[in-house]
């Protein structure tokens, strides 16, 4: 008999969880994290829980050989360094854990950081065997720790299923675009359909379809159902861009942009870049629900000219009218005999009864179709026409509702459809009648709730709600059951609850409100709230939560749009140009400058003589400062000085600071720069940052300043202000800052001959980029490991890279001003630099290769120094 493998564990074995970090200023956190690991049935393994008669040392050493996980907790303190030796033991632990997978969590500084930990913390970022977070308070550190062990040791278990990939598991992509969402539920009678758009879309002569019926029909499931199936089809790629946020046309190629992953920097023409992210492209793009935007049909047509390579799914209530489309009727689904008797088993096989069913066991798990009640489901599947969404809402009922009970009732409501709304289709008549059924079998606070609710965009959290509807007591309850009754959907988004609603139940949610006489004041708690929230993460996007908040941004996009416009429409312009001001680095990282540029020149425009000082001040800013490269009228750097005079009359010292180093950007662009100004320009706005104790901006400003130095190659003076930068973001957690600093670091390394310095530094700037979805640092970071190859000679690895980098920046929409640009002159130092046939040839090959690939090319590809 061959013997047991020696990884099988007797019951009482549990997984060893280490905890590494000095002890008293974290003992809170210790004892959290304790509890997180004994939830997941986990063994603690910590120097506190039990006296040994060992020495210190002697003692951790033996527990990390038999520990399974290693946990680093860090604050201030670097410990205790003992006679003889090198190092504390807490850097020693680390050390001595190699192998070991590692959970490293970083507390918010209190007060100066020890050097030494700082030294340590930098390896610990360089480690791609790590993964890092940042926490403020005991609590939120036991929820990150049980979440991410849950997910370590669930990939540790897939892993074990499959071959090794050389690519982190843990690692983000590069770019993010938005793939088609995973469908929730089974996909019910719509084989046939299926199979048939499938085959229209395989037709070279159809490349704009349209899929088309009334609302709740079942066109965006289908649309899913599709691009699912035909991921072989479209080898570059299939995405899916809702528009059922969207009321307003121009808004229509910026949320494409967005799916594609494309930014919208304010540097070029967004279609153009949106044509150049898809050039020579095979892909698909899935659009839902633009019937409410069918202005913006010339954008789709110039999007098929521009792409040959692309194809349009589109879905809506009405046909586009264009000579290129192709309509295809989604119809309901098949309906049982009217006057026929029918046993269980016919029925459980027609497709609106088996998806009543089906809906029905989500919230009444025992429900079962049966003889007793198969004729009255049949009827109400009759009478809703077989209209999927009203099938889903009926279904919710059954929790209260017998199938008979709800036929009296729906007996009830779908006759006074007849005699009004003749105007509607039959079906579309049919589906709100159902809505209006559902919503008077709630209670009235129920229905309050959920018309309130109509005036958010995109969708919104448990807070939103509860502040927008003025009843935090009560409002989780009543979420609760329109979620029960599926008016709202539930999802989470990375550990938050967020609330959506279909746009048809939306549509009507809306109606109520507006009905209600309750609009404006709605609309305006709506906008309140998103001012307050923007008023409150203005200095948090600075710091440790910086990630996390641009997530949640990122989903309230629409809903920040949404207050945007409400205070533009009532002419409030010092309202709206503080809340674009609150989210800067928003706009700027989740790559949203045009669109903010946009925004600021209606106000600036529609304001006129009546702005104030500040309005115009912040207004100035956004037109001038995102396109300082590109001024054929002379107007960016006067609109710059004037902005920085603004904001001083304003006695804003950090306004006025911000604009002073654009000013000096704005000179280093200038033909021939002027680094002298700039140089003065950032002089005063680093006194005026530091007089604010303004660190972020103090950061900034040395960055700016390190890049006077190196153009006037003065490296080592530039090398003191990148390392300054970088010490102030490491300090208060600025990730985004720290990539910036990593950068420029890297860049003077190089010029310094120091080549194995550079790759570290460039190796942590794309690292950080790719944890925070920054893909213009992704792009710089590259950018960075191209010059690295061509200082070391590498002809081929440079022009593969430069070509992946290339793509990138194409397919993201991400200029690089040439005066931003390090390096193009290592390329031109190559033998026959750019021009030559092996750079060439290995340039075109990178220009093929996935932003993914590149970036593990240059992660895993030493440097010879």
């Amino acid at each position: 008999m061959d013997s047991p493998p020696s990884s099988i564990r007797t019951p009482d074995q549990r997984l060893r969880v280490f905890v590494s970090s000095t002890l008293r200023e974290l003992a809170d956190e210790r004892k959290a994290a304790r509890v997180a690991i004994e939830k997941l049935h986990l063994a603690p393994v910590m120097f506190e829980l039990g006296a040994r008669p060992h020495p210190p040392r002697d003692l951790y050493r033996a527990y990390l050989d038999q520990s399974d996980v290693f946990i680093g907790l860090y604050w201030d303190r670097y410990g205790w360094v003992a006679p003889g030796e090198a190092v504390s033991g807490l850097e020693d632990e680390y050390n001595l854990a190699p192998e070991l997978p590692k959970l490293i969590y970083i507390k918010e500084p209190s007060q100066a950081r020890e050097p030494r930990l700082t030294e340590l913390l930098n390896r610990i970022r360089a480690d791609d065997t790590a993964s890092f977070k940042y926490f403020s308070t005991a609590d939120e550190l036991a929820q990150l720790m049980e979440a991410d062990l849950a997910t370590l040791l669930a990939e540790r278990f897939d892993q074990s299923r499959r071959s090794p990939t050389p690519v982190p598991a843990d690692r983000p992509r590069a770019s993010a675009p938005q793939r088609v969402p995973a469908p929730l539920t089974e996909l019910v009678g719509r084989e046939h359909e299926s199979l048939a758009v499938q085959e229209l879309l395989r037709r070279d002569a159809v490349r704009l379809l349209t899929l088309t019926g009334p609302g709740g029909i079942g066109k965006s499931r289908l649309a899913i159902d599709v691009a699912t199936r035909m991921t072989a089809d479209f080898p570059d790629g299939i995405f899916f861009i809702d528009l059922s946020s969207l009321h307003d046309a121009a808004l229509v190629p910026v949320t494409i942009a967005t799916a594609l992953g494309v930014q919208d920097t304010g540097s070029q023409d967004l279609p153009e870049k949106i044509a150049l992210a898809l050039r020579g492209c095979r892909s698909l793009l899935v659009i839902d629900n633009f019937e409410q935007v069918l202005d913006a049909t010339p954008t789709l047509i110039g999007l098929l000219q521009s792409s040959p390579g692309v194809k349009l799914l589109v879905t809506s209530r009405s046909i586009l009218r264009v000579s290129a489309e192709r309509n295809f009727e989604v119809g309901p689904l098949a309906l049982p005999a009217a006057e026929a008797s029918i046993t269980v088993e016919e029925a459980a096989r027609i497709p609106c009864i088996e998806l009543f069913v089906q809906r029905a066991h989500a919230v009444k798990p025992d429900f079962e179709l049966t003889a007793d009640n198969a004729a009255a489901v049949a009827r109400i599947c009759i009478g809703l026409d077989g209209v999927p969404l009203a099938l889903e809402l009926a279904a919710a009922r059954t929790r209260v509702l017998t199938p008979q009970a709800m036929l009296a009732r729906l007996d009830r409501r779908l006759p006074l459809l007849a005699g009004g709304g003749r105007d509607l289709p039959e079906r579309q008549q049919t589906l709100r009648g159902t809505i209006q059924w559902s919503t008077d079998l709630l209670t009235e606070q129920e229905r309050s709730l959920l018309a309130t609710l109509g005036v958010f965009e995109g969708g919104f959290t448990l807070e939103a709600a509860e502040q927008v509807s003025g009843d935090s007591d009560d409002t989780i309850t009543l979420l609760g059951a329109l979620v029960d009754s599926s008016l709202v959907r539930e999802q989470d988004r990375s550990g938050t609850s967020w609330f959506t609603m279909l746009s048809t139940v939306a549509e009507h949610a809306r109606e109520q409100l507006d009905a209600s006489g309750r609009g404006d004041k709605v609309r305006a708690r709506h906008c309140r709230y998103f001012v307050t929230l923007g008023a409150h993460v203005e200095f948090a996007l600075e710091g440790a939560e910086q990630r996390a908040w641009l997530a949640q941004l990122s989903l309230d996009h629409d809903n920040i749009r949404a207050g945007m416009r409400y205070l533009l429409d009532r002419r409030d312009w010092d309202t709206a140009a503080d809340f674009a001001w609150t989210l800067y680095l928003f706009w700027w990282v989740g790559g949203h400058l045009g669109e903010v540029r946009s925004l600021m020149e209606e106000l600036l425009t529609a304001g006129g003589e009546a702005l104030s000082g500040r309005a115009r001040a912040i207004a100035l800013y956004f037109t001038c400062a995102i396109g300082f490269w590109q001024d054929p009228d002379g107007r960016i750097l006067p609109g710059l000085t004037e902005s920085a005079a603004l904001f001083h009359a304003d006695e804003d010292a950090p306004g006025e600071a911000l604009a002073l180093v654009s000013v000096a950007l704005a000179l280093l662009t200038e033909r021939p720069p002027r680094p002298g100004e700039a140089d003065d320009a950032l002089e005063s706005a680093l006194g005026l940052f530091r007089s604010a104790r303004d660190r972020w901006g103090e950061a900034l400003a040395l960055i700016t300043l390190g890049r006077v130095a190196l153009l006037q190659q003065k490296a080592h003076a530039a090398l003191n202000r990148f390392e300054e930068s970088l010490e102030l973001t490491l300090a208060q957690g600025d990730q985004l800052g720290e990539e910036i600093a990593y950068h420029h670091l890297g860049w003077t390394q190089l010029v310094l001959g120091e080549t194995v310095k550079a790759a570290a530094d460039f190796d942590a700037c794309l690292r950080l980029a790719l944890r925070l979805g920054h893909a213009e640092g992704v792009a710089y970071g590259l950018e960075g490991f191209v010059g690295l190859a061509a200082a070391a000679g590498d002809i081929h690895r440079t022009g593969v890279l430069f070509g992946a980098t290339q793509r990138l920046r194409e397919r993201g929409g991400l200029f690089n001003a040439p005066a931003f640009s390090f390096h193009e002159q290592y390329i031109d130092a190559l033998p026959g630099g750019a021009a030559s046939p092996e750079f060439v040839e290995a340039r075109a090959e990178g220009h093929t290769m996935d932003a993914d690939d590149a970036v593990s090319l240059a992660l895993s590809v030493g440097v010879t120094p």
